[in-house]
């Protein structure tokens, strides 16, 4: 029975660890809430930071999750610039990494994100070699482009994965040259397949920038501080002012590690582990995010997914579960962008291997289409590109895990919604 006298500490102060502490709120929990978070910044949203944010059409304070006075307003004792270096799991405590301050807890709540994946060459010293992740990095990246669209200057970006097409059309827009060199045959192979990635080179080659398959960054030249440009292990040298670091990023797990909960492998996408209700191995500690690897029923499989629409529903979910709630979380995968003129959705989860038909409804070659990914006649994912408002009838598709008539499902003049069961 959860009463006032208990204390929820959450770690991670990103759009997870925020909508946690305002779901205990409002589900009624009187006790201490204090959120911890590394960053000076209050609790943000992601998307911006390489979208509106980043090309200068959103502000600043859109950013936030909640403005500042909301926390004190709902009593949550916020943390900002401050670190958790160790649980101790007998006492139910946590050390704050900065002054050595201990704080109770009954129930824990792990919220730890993930941080971005870094070159290891020579040359990532350098004053020109960036990440985004962060608010600051996307305030430093903004000025960045300007710059470099103001003197007509080289970005080489490492992968093409989401944050780096993103990046790449955001530095198109400011007027700067872009160059993206992946280890992949396509964008976004591990996400979409040849067949959609494909696309995606095909729009980004429209409005200017060059790709380098096939190859990776083994050295940034610079001298005096600067970059000068990006070696490939082809041998290939690209002109640069500045370089990008997308190649993906890695759950930060080292604090659940150092207080013995289970945690997965990186063979098996990493990430804490926790059970359908969010629990890790210790029953008192939960976990939710970038950070975790949990189980989903409609995949059989576990997955760890790093996008916002898994902060803004994992938080929620693991803070009804800390107060007792009968939680599954089971929520369909989904993610956007915004690419030049071209938005989309995705929901679901195919990886390459993991399906054997891709059908498409609607007009590919004018960008207004879905894309299916099927197994024996199953929907396991779909992306809506330039065509909006079926979200809904999707994931209903993927989570009806019954068979349909790929004909139909190609014809748009067949409502999406006759198709699910």
């Amino acid at each position: 029975m959860v009463d006032a006298d208990q204390t929820f500490v959450i770690v991670g102060g990103g759009l997870a660890g925020a909508k946690a502490a305002e779901t205990l709120r409002e589900e009624g929990f009187s006790g201490r809430v204090i959120l911890i978070c590394d960053e000076r910044d209050h609790p943000y949203e992601r998307p911006p930071l390489s979208k509106g944010y980043l090309l200068g059409k959103e502000e600043r304070d859109s950013v936030f999750v909640h403005e500042p006075a909301w926390y004190a307003a709902h009593d949550i004792e916020l943390h900002l610039g401050q670190t958790v270096d160790a649980i101790d799991r007998t006492a139910k405590t946590v050390r704050f990494g900065d002054d050595g301050t201990v704080v109770h807890y009954d129930k824990l709540l792990l919220a730890t994100g993930a941080e971005p994946r870094r070159l290891d060459i020579p040359g990532t010293d350098l004053a020109g070699v960036h990440h985004l992740r962060r608010l600051a990095h996307a305030e430093r990246l903004k000025h960045v482009l300007t710059n470099l669209g103001r003197d007509n200057g080289h970005l080489v970006i490492a992968g093409a994965g989401w944050i780096g097409l993103e990046v790449a059309a955001a530095a198109r827009e400011y007027g700067a040259e872009v160059t993206v060199v992946h280890r992949g045959p396509t964008p976004l192979h591990s996400v979409l397949g040849p067949e959609l990635g494909q696309l995606f080179a095909e729009l980004h080659r429209e409005h200017g920038v060059r790709f380098h398959f096939g190859a990776r960054l083994t050295e940034i030249v610079g001298q005096d501080g600067m970059v000068l440009a990006a070696r490939t292990d082809d041998g290939e040298e690209h002109p640069a002012h500045d370089v990008l670091a997308a190649i993906g990023a890695a759950p930060r797990t080292h604090l659940a590690e150092t207080a013995g909960l289970e945690v997965a492998d990186r063979a098996h996408g990493g990430g804490i582990v926790v059970d359908e209700r969010l629990r890790t191995s210790d029953p008192d500690i939960y976990a939710t995010g970038d950070v975790v690897s949990f189980p989903h029923t409609l995949f059989d499989t576990r997955l760890r997914v790093e996008h916002w629409a898994n902060a803004l529903n994992g938080g929620p979910a693991a803070a009804r579960s800390m107060l007792g709630h009968d939680v599954t979380y089971d929520r369909v995968p989904y993610f956007f962008s915004d690419q030049y003129d071209l938005g989309m959705e995705y929901s679901g989860w195919a990886p390459p291997g993991s399906y054997d038909q891709v059908v498409i409804r609607g007009d590919a070659g004018k960008r207004e289409f879905i894309a299916f990914w099927l197994k024996d006649g199953r929907v396991l994912a779909g992306m809506n590109v330039n065509v909006w408002d079926v979200t809904d009838k999707i994931q209903r598709l993927i989570r009806g895990k019954d068979r349909v008539n790929t004909e139909n499902l190609a014809d748009p003049h067949i409502p999406l919604e006759t198709l699910a069961p």
